[in-house]
Order: structure tokens, then C-alpha cells, then sequence
């Protein structure tokens, strides 16, 4: 129950997917970029299970098409190309990723990934760098993780700016007359002026504890 109580109210297809790379290129000419890995990432607070679907089948072997993912962890799907021949070059195959909340059938969200055959890298056509495209990645995932914690925050600091200088210097005060002996102490070494009728700390104690609500309300 209290699961179910953190998760989001989606309708279907509703739920962003986040996923990298976002397209996956294989060179006929390089032996290791026929084993590419897909990272699927869960931000959120409940877990996630996944499906890989693909419009060539036959042309690749998805390790693990499905699983689950932790709440707020990830998981790599290795994807190999198995059919590297001429006639394949330049074709774009599609990769769909469809999650779903674990206790339903229903796809929450789905992505796509491209993925595409050349010949060689040296003939591929220049494109963001992974780097660029991962950083921006993690700066999403980062501001949909921790966008509504830092808002509360934001607004909480805006809202309050904490208690004023005036208040904090008569809680002072307050504080001092109430440590200061009692009218009538003849134990003391505080001059006699200093002594204070019960009546005079009744009021100082009356005040202390009504800055201190409204120090807390701040």
C-alpha cells in the first residue's frame, strides 16, 4: 500500500523512458561495435519491468528483452548484431523499449532507438558526440529525479527567509532575565539592581516562549 501510494497517476505511453544511447550505429569493418549495450535507467521510486521489442529480429540477439528495474537503478541490455553483410548498409532498424509498472500489463512508456549499419566509421556522418549526448542525459534524469525535492526547498527558503534580528535580540533578552537571580537571593554575587521581581521573569518567560513559536513557524 504505501508503494502503490508514492506512484504517479499515468495513463498509458504517458511515462518518460530513459534510455542510452539513443541510437546505436554497428561497423561492418570493426569487430567490437558489433556488441553495442543499452542502459535503462529507472529515476523513479517504484520498480519497472521492461520489454525489447525490434523491427529486424533476425538480424540481432537482445540478451535479457526482458526484466525488471530497481527503483532508482539501471540495467544493461546487451544487443548484438548477427547478420553483417553488404546488403544491410545504410538500413535504419528500430528498437522500441516498453516498461510497465510491475503489478500491471499495461506500457506505462516506450522509447525507440535507431540503429544503424555502415561500412566503416570513417564513412559515418558527424553527430553529437556520446559525450554531449550522455551528459545531457544525466542532467535530465537529475532534474526529473530531484525537481520536486528542490522546489519544495526553493519555496520553503523563499517563503522563510528565517527569523528577523529584532526577534532573535529580544529572545536574547528574554533568555538573560530569566538566568538572572530573583528578588530576594541573598546568595549572589550579581549587584542588587539586577534582581528581578517573579512577576518581571513570569513576563519575560510569557514572551520568550511566543518568539520561540515564532521563530519555529519561520
Amino acid at each position: 500500500m504505501q508503494q502503490q501510494s508514492r506512484q504517479p497517476d499515468l495513463v498509458e505511453g504517458s511515462l518518460p523512458v530513459f534510455v542510452f544511447p539513443t541510437e546505436l550505429v554497428f561497423y561492418a569493418d570493426e569487430q567490437a561495435s558489433h556488441k553495442q549495450v543499452l542502459t535503462l535507467y529507472n529515476p523513479y521510486e517504484f520498480a519497472l519491468k521492461f520489454k525489447v521489442l525490434c523491427t529486424a529480429p533476425n538480424k540481432y540477439a537482445v540478451v535479457d528483452a526482458t526484466g525488471a528495474v530497481k527503483p532508482q537503478c539501471c540495467v544493461d541490455i546487451v544487443i548484438r548484431h548477427r547478420d553483417v553483410r553488404a546488403c544491410h548498409y545504410g538500413v535504419i532498424d528500430k528498437f522500441r523499449l516498453q516498461v510497465s509498472e510491475q503489478s500491471q500489463r499495461k506500457a506505462l512508456g516506450r522509447k525507440e532507438v535507431m540503429a544503424t549499419l555502415l561500412p566503416s566509421a570513417a564513412q559515418e556522418q558527424p553527430q553529437v558526440r556520446p559525450q554531449e549526448e550522455e551528459r545531457r542525459m544525466k542532467e535530465q534524469l537529475a532534474d526529473r529525479v530531484f525537481f520536486e525535492q528542490t522546489a519544495f526547498q526553493t519555496e520553503s527558503r523563499t517563503a522563510s527567509g528565517g527569523p528577523s534580528l529584532l526577534t532573535v535580540l529580544l529572545g536574547l533578552v528574554c533568555m538573560a532575565a530569566l538566568m538572572l537571580p530573583t528578588l530576594g537571593e541573598q546568595e549572589s554575587t550579581v549587584p542588587v539592581y539586577l534582581h528581578l521581581s517573579v512577576n518581571k521573569k513570569l513576563v519575560a518567560a510569557y514572551v520568550l516562549g511566543l518568539l520561540t513559536m515564532v521563530i519555529l513557524r519561520t
